[in-house]
C-alpha cells in the first residue's frame, strides 16, 4: 500500500513567529502512536522561512517543502530561487505548477515551464509535487480527462521515473481551490484513477507506487470520505493547513485509511 502524504501549502500566510507556533502545535498533535509511522506529513511555508522553520522541524518526522522554484541553477533571475538553493534549506518536496501559478500569478505558467521546473527539482534531489487540474469551464465542457492527460504528459516529457521519490502528483480541480466547493469523492476517484492509468502508459509499473494527492478545499469534515478512495493517496492542503487542529484532523483521516 502507498503511504499517504498530507502536505500543507501555507501559500503567502503567517509570519515567522506564528509559523513556529503552528509547527509546535502540529508536532504535539501528531505525537501519538501510529501517525508518525504510517502517514507522511510535510509543510510548505513561504521561501523566506524555509531555513528557520526547517530548524523548528528538527527531531520530528515532518518534512519540509517549498512552494515554487526557478528551473535554472543560477543566473540573472531577480527574485527567483533555484532548486539547488531549496535543497540547501533541507527541503524534500517542492510544489510545481500550482493552479494559482498557472492561472492567476505572475508568469501564468504554461506546461513547458512546469516541465522544466519538475526536471530541475529532480536534478537537485527534490521530489516535485506536480499539480494538475481542470478549470470550471473545462469541466463543464466535459474536458477534464483530456486536460489531465495533456498536463501529465507534458509535465513528464524528457523524464524517466525510477521510483516514488521522483514524483508526487496532486489533482487540484481549479474550480475547487479556495471556493468552498469540492469535488465529490467519486469525481476525485475518477480523476485519480485516470491519472494512474495514464501514468502506467507513460512510466510503467512505477505508477503503482507514485502517490496522487487530492487538493481541492479539503477539510476534516470531508477528508475521511475522500481519503478512502482507492487512488487517493493523501492531500495537498491549503487553508486548512494553517490551523493545527484542522491539519491534524486531515492527517488522522488519512491514518484511518491505513489503520
Amino acid at each position: 500500500m502507498r503511504r499517504p502524504l498530507i502536505a500543507g501549502n501555507w501559500k503567502m500566510n503567517l509570519d515567522l513567529a506564528r509559523g513556529r507556533e503552528l509547527i509546535a502545535e502540529i508536532r504535539a498533535g501528531l505525537d501519538t502512536g501510529g501517525v508518525r509511522d504510517q502517514v507522511e506529513v510535510a509543510v510548505c511555508p513561504p521561501a523566506v522561512y524555509l531555513f528557520p522553520l526547517g530548524e523548528a522541524l528538527k527531531g520530528s518526522p515532518i518534512r519540509l517543502g517549498a512552494q515554487d522554484l526557478h528551473h535554472e541553477t543560477s543566473g540573472a533571475f531577480t527574485g527567483e530561487v533555484s532548486a539547488e538553493m531549496l535543497a540547501e534549506t533541507g527541503a524534500k518536496y517542492v510544489i510545481i505548477g500550482h493552479s494559482e501559478r498557472r492561472h492567476t500569478i505572475g508568469h501564468l505558467e504554461d506546461d513547458r515551464m512546469v516541465n522544466l521546473k519538475a526536471r530541475a527539482a529532480r536534478r537537485a534531489g527534490l521530489t516535485p509535487i506536480l499539480c494538475l487540474g481542470e478549470t470550471l469551464g473545462e469541466r463543464n465542457a466535459r474536458q477534464t480527462l483530456d486536460v489531465l492527460t495533456f498536463q501529465l504528459t507534458a509535465g513528464l516529457v524528457g523524464t524517466k521515473l525510477r521510483d516514488s521519490s521522483d514524483l508526487v502528483i496532486a489533482y487540484e480541480p481549479v474550480w475547487a481551490i479556495g471556493t468552498g466547493q469540492n469535488a465529490t469523492p467519486q469525481q476525485a476517484q475518477e480523476a485519480h484513477a485516470h491519472l494512474r492509468a495514464r501514468l502506467h502508459t507513460l512510466a510503467g509499473i512505477v505508477a503503482d507506487d507514485i502517490r496522487i494527492l487530492y487538493g481541492g478545499s479539503v477539510k476534516p469534515e470531508n477528508a475521511g470520505e475522500i481519503m478512502m478512495q482507492p487512488d487517493v493517496d493523501g492531500g495537498l492542503i491549503g487553508g486548512a493547513s494553517l490551523k493545527a487542529d484542522s491539519f491534524v484532523g486531515i492527517v488522522r483521516a488519512a491514518l484511518a485509511k491505513v489503520g
